[in-house]
């Protein structure tokens, strides 16, 4: 059954305790906790629950008595990035991974992360045009220098773990579509697949339901994210767009709530495409629309998803 979830950080204005009332109100059914590097962690404590055995009993005891559960622990960031960054993230990306295990959480998301192009950059270098040899170059040292040795080895502590690794397909990261995560699962134990993120697929010009097709079994995690690409600005502009991400109004395209870029009929067919190649985890609802109350916007989204999700409410 696809599980509605969503991902807290949105109402991470709110207390822990009350964020799990207003959550279990709507009618969410889990929840997606972050856990560090990109995300505040607003409603967890990554050091506090490794180290104590009662704080992860109260912990989990707050969650089971409003009905929830947790459908995924996440530490989306850049482990890869060559700085002083990269180290920091990698430790959050070690200590989840543990946390999941203690908590009897199977699934944790995360970015493939984005590595330099050479050993001596310090900045990370996200190559989308391969035009000139130092490109290529500069690939074949991300892919087979840095890509496949720490997914190979984060692999392995998954599977030490009893977790499964959900990459998102996230632009500016290595892993932003589903030709790369194929080739990277060539190379990595299968508890490594996708959370495939339907709106990064939507901004980049891609067909989310084709890039469903294609992974099948290869999806081991969803996000319910839209995009809205924006009448002249993206016209004129094309779709690699270098405004603030809460700059809408110059944006060729926007994150925008679910039903607010593309129609229920969209939302139905792609779910219905979801189910028939087997997925059936959790949906985890991811609202980043800057144009909109946060509440508002998980409020008019879990509407789309109530009516274009496979299964009844009732």
């Amino acid at each position: 059954m696809m599980r509605l979830s969503l991902v807290t950080d949105i109402l991470g204005y709110l207390p822990f305790e009350e964020m799990l009332d207003t959550v279990s109100k709507l009618g969410f059914e889990s929840v997606e906790l972050g856990c560090g590097n990109w995300s505040k962690a607003p409603h967890l404590r990554l050091d506090e629950l490794l180290g104590s055995a009662q704080a992860r009993t109260d912990f989990l005891a707050a969650l089971e008595r409003r009905g929830l559960t947790i459908s995924a622990l996440n530490c989306s960031g850049n482990q890869l990035h060559p700085g002083e960054s990269g180290a920091e993230h990698r430790a959050v990306v070690e200590k989840t991974f543990r946390l999941a295990e203690k908590l009897g959480v199977k699934t944790v998301v995360m970015m493939s992360g984005c590595p330099g192009g050479t050993p001596k950059d310090e900045l990370p270098n996200w190559i989308t045009h391969v035009i000139l040899p130092e490109q290529v170059d500069a690939l074949d040292y991300q892919w087979n220098g840095v890509l496949i040795p720490y997914f190979q080895k984060a692999g392995q502590h998954a599977k030490d773990c009893g977790i499964r690794v959900a990459i998102e397909n996230l632009g500016a990261t290595m892993i932003h579509n589903p030709a790369n995560m194929l080739r990277l699962r060539e190379h990595v134990d299968p508890v490594i697949g996708m959370n495939f993120d339907p709106s990064h697929h939507m901004w980049m010009g891609g067909d989310p339901i084709a890039a469903v097709r294609l992974l099948g079994d290869a999806i081991h995690y969803m996000h319910a994210k839209d995009v809205r690409l924006e009448r002249t600005l993206a016209d004129a502009n094309g779709l690699i767009d270098t405004y603030w991400i809460n700059d809408i109004a110059r944006r060729s395209w926007n994150y925008v709530a679910l039903g607010h870029g593309h129609d229920v009929q969209w939302w139905k067919e792609f779910f219905a495409v979801a189910r028939m190649v087997g997925y059936d985890g959790p949906v985890s609802l991811e609202m980043e629309d800057a144009g909109m109350d946060p509440l508002l916007g998980v409020k008019k989204s879990l509407t789309t998803l109530k009516l274009a999700l496979p299964r009844d409410f009732d």
